[in-house]
């Protein structure tokens, strides 16, 4: 029964009674009104070797991340609902407080947040995952916690007051045993029109003995969810990355996306720390100033959408793997 719950609801803390090896973390992406700052905070935990919780902070403007460790008894979780503490940072569905005080960096303040564009959940498809999340034996699952929010309140970083009023804002998250071996993910939620996000990954998803490329794309526009996925299924049509693009065009019984993304040669990018079974010791290049271009049209080539966002979230990681699938 706590499984059943906390499925159809991926917001909520997943990792109660796990066993490790096992990581759980969420994506607070941020950005300003003028759009000159540009943060991504990542609370969660990690159980394996040397387990402990974590906030780590991308600074998507100067191209900086900041691991900052917490006790693993720091960590709490609510039951029933979108919460949790680290220390004295506070996570939720209505906002953030954070108290971070270290010598790398120190961040105190508290946003508060609109209402969330959730990502759908069903009992067939309780959220991006599709019935994939039904599955006990994924390596890495995913979650969209809000395509699309306003924010309001101020963060004191580093003795600079960041104001975000009227900013906007994006949460997903991700648990399980590992990150992929490979993987492509981009988001931008600044389209010209506002209320418009894409959030897109491909990746290398391990299967019984064997492997397959999976992916979760969905663009939310004028209220309604465009979805492409291998449990919708939706084909590739086409993929070509490099370490600074990303082409990609799908397709589904009723619609065709193609996508553009480019990281740019001055984008500047972070160095997270991502989970493998023992370690949080994958590096993961993030920038938050890459661009994508995005068009849907219907398959008779009529377009329903074309735009192009700015501040995309971009990650390439190992994808020589991913393209021999």
């Amino acid at each position: 029964m706590s499984r059943f719950k906390t499925t159809l609801n991926p917001a909520w803390f997943q990792g109660r009674h796990k066993r490790e090896p096992y990581f759980e973390g969420w994506y607070f992406k941020l950005i300003d009104a003028s759009t000159q700052h540009r943060y991504a905070f990542i609370p969660g935990i990690f159980l394996s070797q040397d387990p402990h919780a974590f906030i780590q902070v991308l600074d998507g403007a100067a191209g900086t991340a900041t691991y900052h460790r917490f006790p693993l008894e720091t960590f709490w979780a609510a039951e029933d609902r979108f919460e949790i503490h680290i220390g004295g940072n506070r996570f939720g569905s209505d906002g953030i407080i954070l108290n971070i005080a270290s010598p790398e960096q120190t961040i105190r303040g508290e946003i508060r947040l609109g209402d969330l564009a959730s990502w759908p959940v069903t009992l067939a498809s309780p959220g991006i995952m599709g019935w994939y999340a039904w599955v006990p034996t994924m390596e890495c699952y995913h979650g969209v916690v809000s395509l699309d929010h306003r924010l309001y309140g101020s963060l004191e970083i580093d003795g600079q007051t960041v104001v975000f009023e009227n900013g906007r804002g994006y949460i997903e998250k991700d648990w399980g045993q590992s990150f992929p071996q490979a993987w492509v993910w981009l988001q931008s939620n600044h389209f010209e029109q506002p209320g418009t996000c894409l959030t897109a990954s491909t990746a290398v998803i391990p299967w019984r003995k064997s492997a397959f490329l999976g992916y979760i794309v969905g663009l939310w526009h004028e209220g309604r969810l465009y979805r492409f996925a291998t449990y919708t299924g939706a084909k590739t049509e086409q993929l070509a990355i490099t370490d600074e693009k990303v082409n990609w065009v799908l397709s589904s019984d009723r619609h065709r996306l193609h996508i553009l993304a480019n990281r740019g040669a001055d984008s500047q990018y972070g160095l997270l720390k991502g989970p493998s079974t023992v370690e949080m010791g994958k590096r993961v290049a993030e920038t938050l100033s890459a661009t994508v271009w995005v068009s849907l049209t219907d398959l008779a080539g009529m377009t329903l959408f074309e735009g192009n966002g700015r501040f995309a979230g971009l990650e390439v990681y190992h994808t020589e793997l991913l393209l021999k699938f």
